[in-house]
């Protein structure tokens, strides 16, 4: 007769830890919010809202716009963009997989915004882009150089020791993150956003 304690599958538990690892800012920093006026814009064009009359540019609003805030207005970087940027440096290690390391890193944003708190002085970055045929614009954002922030991580700890965390954040950097950065899908001499972990 079979035992029927056989089939019975024992799990261990998920062992969770928490890390936080300091890291400094290779190249400059430049980010790039969606803001409301913007997404208005698109939600008008989506419903047939007539578009208002063009009206001249403001470079300081476009500026300000542009920034992540925290609840107490200082600046911030979403925590999901180090998460990917995270993942896809699992492509330098063997024996992991990016689905893998999607479900065993969390990192951790303050405010409803879930930002990554940035510690560097911003300045007003110009720079031209082309929007159509062979026309030119400006675009104005915040850009910070030197910058540093502090990523609070949690993550398997039956996967990942805290060593290989570092290890993967600091591989993530050299793809960085914000505007201009390596990584970035349509980017081919992007060099903004990469950092490294402050050992």
């Amino acid at each position: 007769m079979a035992n029927p304690k056989s089939d019975v599958i024992h799990l261990k538990p998920v062992k969770f830890e928490v890390v936080s690892v300091p890291i400094v800012g290779t190249a400059p920093l430049v980010v790039h919010h969606f803001g409301a006026k913007a997404q208005q814009i698109v939600e008008d064009g989506m419903t047939g809202v007539p578009r208002p009359k063009k009206q001249p540019k403001d470079p300081a609003a476009e500026y300000e716009a542009a920034f992540y805030r925290l609840p107490d207005g200082s600046p911030g970087m979403p925590a999901t963009a180090f998460k990917s940027a995270t993942v896809q440096g699992g492509r330098f290690f063997e024996g992991v997989t990016m689905t893998l390391l999607k479900q065993c890193i969390f990192v951790y944003g303050e405010g409803p915004d879930q930002l990554v708190p940035i510690i560097g002085e911003p300045e007003m970055w110009r720079s031209p882009v082309r929007v159509g045929m062979g026309v030119v614009d400006l675009r104005y954002r915040p850009r910070f150089f030197p910058w540093e922030a502090v990523l609070r991580v949690k993550f398997n700890a039956l996967v990942l020791s805290q060593e290989s965390v570092a290890n993967l954040i600091e591989a993530g950097g050299m793809g960085g993150v914000g505007e201009w950065r390596p990584s970035a899908p349509k980017s081919y001499t992007g060099t903004y956003g990469t950092y490294e972990v402050k050992r």
